[in-house]
């Protein structure tokens, strides 16, 4: 049987989305989006109808609120939006009470997913050797509403968790000199730069840099739509690298 899905947002992701979810035997029923046109405006009973999953990709200054209506009306979600989560525990113990399921994740491609777990062999590699010294940085196309963006965050995050001298990110210009124990992660915003990631490894003889770059959103697309089809079946709140883990065990 098919998987009946309700986007939140219309944008470039909500319509690639639609345009792909038959290829995995889903359906869209119903697109919520209070700026697009031919789209129900407000997030209720009626217009997420005998949805089995509502999909959120819409703004980061709405994910929050976006979150609270899905889960009270007890509905399962994959969300993809970013900027919430210092409310993550808040809305782990939502999704519980309301028995439903939840996916979230800063990046839904399948292949940045692998490419994060590379980094961090890498990262507990290099740290055994104190000529080499890690750096991160990201680009992406001008009409991206954060900087940093979320994977940076987690790839960061990542980082720290592997190495045992770096203690700190600093996604900021520092002006001034970097501290041994901080990770520079700078970003770029250009034109048309499709998501670009980089981890390095930097010494005197030479450079390490492993990069994931972003071809189509199609990537992203397909992995929202594989998380929406598993945590169909599913209860509690996972991140999409929990999803990953299962497939690969």
């Amino acid at each position: 049987m098919s998987t009946k899905l309700c986007l939140i947002g219309h944008g470039k992701m909500g319509k690639m989305i639609a345009a792909l979810a038959a290829e995995k035997d889903c359906k869209v029923i119903s697109t919520i989006d209070p700026f697009a046109p031919d789209c129900h405006r407000e997030i209720n009973a009626e217009s997420i109808g005998n949805a089995d999953v509502c999909l959120d990709f819409s703004h980061p200054s709405a994910a929050l609120e976006n979150m609270h209506k899905v889960i009270a009306l007890g509905k399962a979600m994959v969300v993809g939006t970013t900027g919430w989560n210092d409310h993550l525990a808040e809305i782990r113990n939502l999704v519980a009470k309301a028995n439903t399921g939840m996916v979230y994740g800063a990046n839904y491609s399948i292949g940045m997913n692998i490419f994060s777990r590379i980094c961090a062999d890498a990262v507990k590699y290099f740290d055994r050797f104190a000529a080499y010294d890690v750096f991160g940085y990201e680009q992406h196309h001008n009409q991206k509403a954060d900087s940093p963006s979320g994977t940076a965050i987690d790839l960061a995050n990542l980082v720290l968790q592997n190495s045992s001298r770096k203690t700190e990110a600093l996604f900021d210009t520092a002006k001034r000199k970097i501290e041994s124990h901080e990770l520079h992660f700078t970003s770029l915003r250009a034109g048309s730069i499709p998501g670009t990631h980089t981890i390095g490894f930097d010494s005197e003889a030479d450079t390490i840099e492993l990069t994931h770059r972003v071809r189509s959103r199609t990537s992203f697309a397909y992995g929202a739509i594989q998380a929406a089809v598993w945590i169909s079946e599913r209860k509690g709140c996972h991140s999409f690298s929990d999803m990953i883990s299962e497939i690969l065990c």
